[in-house]
């Protein structure tokens, strides 16, 4: 009978679907006819082949499948969780909470590592202090050494800073509608008031503050290499153009 072949041919695609990756998954289904044929009474299904549904890929990284917790809805959110940190939305939410923290104080330090290099020498020999930078205009950290040179009172400042921020923050995540990192601090009010800014807003944040956790460590890393400081190294990008040119002229990059 037409109704038996078709229970049969159903059940057996079904039973093949359980074999196929969930990257590719068909569905199938069976509907009946609108005319019925001439010279029988019997109802007739017609079976329908869906086509092919494939998942929601990453934008990060196109030939993986974008992590369940990533669906997209945060702000500078594109499906990059390679090694599946995030398992729910909850640890979501902390990442982006840490991320936006180190990216803030990566921005700072991005800006303030070259400031120190170009003038801690000039402030400490005007104020009569030993320059906290070495011989080579290296700024004092882990790779380049140099720390203790630095006073226990700055030390003091930066956990009482951190915690106050911690502090803040907690008190931040009870208030409705808490976004990762909106502690409500605007002093100049250039946060937008339509969603649309604000996510812009936000993205831009998200971007320079990735840009600056990648520059800090390189800072590190190509200091720790070459035992020179990142402003003399490459002065182009941290002093006026003639400081530079006469540097490079010095050194024997230019011919005069």
């Amino acid at each position: 009978m037409k109704f038996s072949a078709g229970i049969i041919f159903a059940t057996m695609a079904a039973s093949a679907q359980a074999f196929v990756q969930p990257s590719a998954s068909f569905s199938t289904a069976l509907r009946m006819s609108d005319e019925e044929p001439v010279g029988t009474e019997e109802p007739v299904f017609v079976e329908e082949i869906m086509e092919p549904v494939s998942p929601s890929m990453s934008q990060a990284l196109p030939w993986m499948e974008r992590p369940s917790a990533l669906d997209g809805s945060m702000v500078g959110d594109v499906g990059f969780d390679p090694l599946g940190f995030a398992k729910t939305p909850e640890d979501l939410l902390n990442y982006r909470e840490a991320e936006i923290k180190h990216a803030r104080l990566a921005m700072l330090a991005a800006a303030g590592w070259p400031l120190s290099e170009l003038f801690d020498a000039k402030i400490a020999t005007t104020l009569g202090l030993s320059p906290v930078v070495d011989a080579t205009d290296r700024a004092p950290s882990i790779l380049n050494g140099g720390l203790g040179k630095v006073s226990p009172v700055y030390w003091l400042v930066c956990l009482a800073g951190a915690a106050a921020i911690d502090v803040i923050g907690i008190n931040a995540k009870s208030k409705p509608g808490y976004t990762p990192g909106n502690f409500g601090f605007d002093p100049l009010g250039v946060f937008p008031k339509d969603k649309a800014g604000q996510e812009r807003m936000q993205l831009a944040e998200l971007k320079n503050g990735r840009l600056a956790m990648i520059a800090i460590t390189a800072f590190a890393v190509q200091e720790f290499v070459s035992k020179v400081g990142v402003v003399d190294e490459t002065p182009l990008f941290f002093k006026p153009i003639a400081t530079t040119i006469h540097e490079y002229t010095n050194a024997g990059y230019i011919y005069h």
